[in-house]
């Protein structure tokens, strides 16, 4: 199943400032949905694209959102162009 979905990628105030986008609900339950049980601490392991930037990586739940978090590393920043509160279009797929 393919997700497509507008988010803005935001800053972490903690150590070391890692950037992430927030997944809609409804595609945080979708993954859940189809991701089945998962072990250790909940992360999904999915295939993200951002502005014909792809790369693998994995989602992590967020209890205060009730969602998960996308990571969104420098490499894939700098080659997607953008930063802290852009509002980015995204397609993300379980990886399998």
């Amino acid at each position: 199943m393919r997700y497509e979905f507008e988010a803005e990628i935001w800053r972490s105030s903690g150590a070391g400032g890692w950037f992430f986008l927030t997944l809609p609900l409804d595609v945080a339950q979708g993954l859940r949905t189809l991701s089945g049980p998962k072990a250790g601490f909940g992360s999904i392991r999915v295939r993200a694209s951002l502005n014909n930037t792809d790369w693998n990586t994995s989602v992590f739940p967020d209890a205060r959102s009730g969602s998960f978090l996308l990571p969104v590393k420098v490499e894939v920043r700098r080659r997607a162009k953008v930063t802290a509160g852009d509002q980015v279009r995204i397609c993300l797929e379980l990886a399998m």
